[in-house]
């Protein structure tokens, strides 16, 4: 991916937590996938006063990327509103290996600060669809 790939695609993220309703935690966080085709979906965070109802910022843009009819991503970038870059939690990283096991997660501060992951080094051993195979070796 090139810097100017890269860029953009933080750009999109940002965009996306400006949106972020987070009245409880204060915490805002836009995501902003790439899909395979080039396409950018965005995500923001959505809180409820019923805390495992709130949805996070990557499920947000991948809900979106699949809701335009892509199944396949390169990468993801995530900014939040805290002082460091902020990974993704362990159920959001769960739902990007679904779509894209090997795509790069940009984590990237307010203030500028980035750090870029495999997800694959972010969830090491995933349980994913070959994890699924029945004995016959059919999924």
């Amino acid at each position: 991916m090139t810097e100017e790939a890269l860029d953009l695609l933080v750009e999109a993220a940002r965009r996306a937590m400006a949106n972020a309703y987070a009245p409880y935690s204060g915490f805002s966080v836009g995501a902003a996938v790439m899909a395979d085709s080039g396409a950018v979906y965005e995500g923001c965070n959505v809180e409820n006063a019923s805390y495992p109802v709130s949805m996070c910022a990557e499920r947000g843009a991948i809900a979106a990327a699949v809701s335009a009819g892509e199944r396949a991503f390169t990468a993801i970038a995530i900014v939040a509103s805290g002082g460091a870059p902020c990974p993704p939690c362990g159920m959001c990283r769960q739902a990007l290996y679904e779509f894209g096991p090997d795509l790069d997660v940009i984590l990237d501060s307010p203030e500028g600060s980035r750090m870029v992951y495999r997800l694959a080094d972010l969830l090491p051993h995933a349980f994913g669809p070959a994890s699924l195979t029945s004995r016959n070796g059919a999924a």
